[in-house]
């Protein structure tokens, strides 16, 4: 483990160098690893780079300009507290979510419970095998929800990938029960139209809406046409989970065609993505409101009833924004931080060739009042330290530091590492500390990294696509208030009234 306090001043940075039924889970205890990775589920396999680029990581680690391969670095307030490496899941870690003690986290061949009522040693509680992409999980209660967005063969965990051109084929959200942690019960399986590549909880007391993100539908596949210019709406009543079922379709982009109303995309607008969907969708049910990442659009809506979510607002960045991938209120609900995944976060794009407004997050705010709220630009951020062309880096998942007065997140950045950073000023974001290893390798560009980094009750939790669960702590005056405030349940896209 470095410490890089020199390293980190030699670094080239990018704002300056920028001028270019079955339903019974698998349950995984002793024994040989029986999960393996699905071929439909899983992320490109590593491509081979080329000469100069292999050429430029090897001689950017022997300056000193990024730290080696696997190396371990971070800023002098952050602590690198423990790394917990995959244990029988051997697909791509995915997405967490956090109640109690309990830590879970996705993965493409199922997911896994963590105890954690001690930090600095993790501890497998149980892992569940069920395959099929991306396995995007929250919890609520004493219910587990799993995305599923690969064509299966049917709705169980034995299922196996079928294309998506069959009528049979299955996609969509199930439903487990996690009364006992160790033994996890599948209880239900929502289909939805296109599958499900996330999605988002608005919990009630007597039942939970889910919100069904999913996008790229095809005249051939049956259940996924197009226009699909909207979300699936899932209503899960707590008591009887089994009857869990689609209760509305509300259309956000409506418009003339076959296309729908969102984003043309390319040729109209080049290097963008067209709105077929939604990627993603952050709720903040104390105020009612959601922002939506979908595509080639941010949305700002409204979810006073949640069965039907009314659209306030809607934004484009047809310059440096390729693909709106996420969102993240601030506490006051006065702004949204956007993020875009350029590349698909599978490309080496936190680099001079990029610069420092692509694959960044935008900072918007919210301004005026009711249903004539509006998203207004103020800036980019973007981590400032090189990354090889072999490291898949882009903006990805991130979550709120808790802290009153200041709006201060932590994110992951795929190979780019995990971020905390601050933009109380929405015109001029700044990092604040920052982990990361370097590359996975200087041959060949592999996908790999932090696929989310959320902070819950005093540490920031990161889950590693290649490298399993890494546990961080910062140790800073502007984010030490935070360890006071303590949750119970923690999905980030549902996020929480910290202080409320």
């Amino acid at each position: 483990m470095t410490l890089l306090n020199d390293l980190r001043t030699r670094r080239r940075r990018l704002g300056v160098a920028a001028t270019a039924a079955g339903l019974l889970a698998a349950l995984l205890t002793a024994g040989p690893a029986a999960a393996t990775p699905d071929p439909g589920d899983s992320p490109a396999a590593p491509k081979k780079a080329s000469k100069s680029e292999a050429a430029e990581a090897r001689a950017a680690i022997e300056d000193g300009d990024i730290p080696g391969v696997d190396e371990v670095v971070h800023s002098d307030n952050m602590q690198h507290v423990t790394n917990i490496p995959k244990d029988l899941l051997a697909g791509t870690n995915s997405d967490l979510a956090f109640q109690g003690k309990y830590a879970f986290a996705g993965n493409y061949d199922g997911f896994r419970i963590f105890d954690i009522s001690n930090p600095k040693a993790p501890k497998t509680v149980s892992q569940v095998l069920c395959p099929g992409s991306q396995n995007d999980i929250s919890v609520s209660g004493n219910l587990l929800f799993l995305s599923t967005d690969s064509s299966r063969s049917d709705n169980s965990c034995n299922s196996t990938t079928q294309p998506a051109t069959e009528k049979s084929s299955w996609e969509g959200m199930k439903v487990f029960d996690i009364s006992d942690k160790k033994n996890p019960k599948y209880v239900a399986a929502v289909e939805t139209a296109c599958g499900s590549h996330t999605h988002t909880l608005v919990p009630e007391r007597k039942n939970v809406y889910v919100y069904v993100s999913s996008y790229s539908p095809d005249a051939s596949f049956p259940d996924c046409k197009p226009p699909h210019d909207g979300i699936s709406v899932i209503k899960v009543p707590r008591k009887a989970p089994e009857k869990a079922a689609v209760v509305n379709f509300p259309v956000l982009f409506p418009g003339e065609g076959p296309d729908g109303g969102g984003n043309p995309g390319g040729p109209t607008n080049p290097g963008v993505s067209k709105t077929t969907g939604c990627h993603d969708i952050t709720v903040l049910p104390s105020k009612d409101l959601a922002a939506g990442a979908c595509m080639g659009d941010g949305i700002l809506f409204s979810i006073k009833d949640p069965e039907n979510p009314k659209v306030i607002d809607r934004v484009q960045d047809n310059v440096n924004f390729a693909f709106w991938h996420s969102a993240t209120f601030n506490q006051r609900a006065n702004k949204v931080v956007f993020t875009d995944e350029l590349g698909g976060g599978g490309a080496a794009t936190c680099n001079a060739e990029i610069g420092p407004n692509r694959g960044a997050d935008g900072i918007y705010d919210i301004v005026g009042k009711g249903d004539q709220r509006k998203l207004v630009f103020r800036s980019y951020f973007k981590i400032d330290r090189y990354q090889a062309d072999t490291e898949n880096c882009v903006a990805h998942n991130g979550s709120l530091i808790p802290v009153k007065g200041r709006d201060i997140m932590v994110q992951a950045w795929y190979q780019g590492g995990v971020s905390v950073w601050d933009f109380t000023n929405s015109s001029k974001p700044k990092e604040i500390a920052y982990f990361e290893r370097g590359p996975l390798a200087t041959d060949r560009i592999t996908t790999g990294g932090a696929w989310s980094a959320y902070y819950y009750n005093g540490y920031i939790y990161s889950n590693d696509i290649t490298k399993g669960l890494d546990v961080l702590k910062i140790s800073d005056r502007r984010t030490d208030p935070a360890k006071w405030v303590r949750l119970g349940e923690l999905n980030v896209q549902t996020q929480p009234d910290y202080f409320g």
